[in-house]
């Protein structure tokens, strides 16, 4: 905490920073039955929005995880895959979100597309990927971050960068560019399927739009409106 007084700046001041959403409104008979349906078709234009430079990197997801005591902790990761069985992302199963879901599988991801004034906010339970989808997934990935995977024990605590930079030089040694780079066997993917998902449309005067399905026991969904 500090004495000094807050800024009167807008610029700085983030009590007096507003946006006000002129965005066209989210309607229930416009949805797809599917809620995976529904995020591919908002993905879509997430996806031309970041072609037109208008958004950055529309597949990033903030992942929220919470260990066994029920501390949460929270980082951006990158969606490498999407369809009717849920999210997939990649990291090394040593990783702090790795041990969480080990520990505790439920996971909430949201999908902070700010400047199309949308989000997608879901909440469901991870499970790890068969290796065949993890190593067929490590293919595709640049020689670089196929080394990267090898040399980055993530999250654990290093004496400096250039520790990291030499296990990496050692790899490129090891494994010259050309040369196929084992899968790591610390390393692969999660699937998280969802109980929830919501979308959330900026409006003006803060009266979002928040449409909510939620899985029944059958295996369809309910649709809610929920208030902003």
């Amino acid at each position: 905490m500090t004495d000094r007084e807050p800024s009167p700046d807008p610029v700085v001041d983030p009590a007096a920073m507003r946006k006000q959403y002129r965005a066209q409104g989210l309607d229930e008979h416009d949805l797809a039955a599917h809620p995976m349906d529904q995020f591919g078709r908002w993905f879509e234009e997430a996806a031309r929005a970041a072609l037109h430079g208008t958004l950055y990197e529309p597949n990033a997801m903030v992942v929220s995880t919470a260990d066994a005591t029920g501390r949460p902790s929270t980082r951006t990761v990158l969606m490498k895959q999407f369809d009717t069985d849920g999210f997939v992302f990649y990291t090394n199963y040593g990783s702090r979100k790795a041990l969480d879901l080990a520990a505790n599988p439920y996971v909430s991801l949201l999908f902070p597309w700010h400047p199309v004034a949308r989000q997608v906010i879901v909440t469901g339970t991870a499970r790890r990927t068969g290796r065949d989808e993890t190593a067929a997934y490590f293919r595709t990935r640049p020689h670089g971050s196929q080394l990267g995977a090898w040399a980055s024990a993530q999250s654990s605590v290093i004496a400096s960068r250039a520790e990291l930079d030499a296990a990496h030089a050692a790899l490129a040694a090891r494994y010259p560019e050309g040369e196929q780079v084992p899968v790591p066997p610390h390393w692969g993917g999660f699937r998280i399927a969802p109980d929830t998902v919501e979308f959330w449309q900026g409006r003006e005067n803060r009266l979002h739009d928040r449409l909510r399905y939620t899985s029944r026991p059958d295996g369809s969904w309910q649709v809610e409106r929920l208030s902003p």
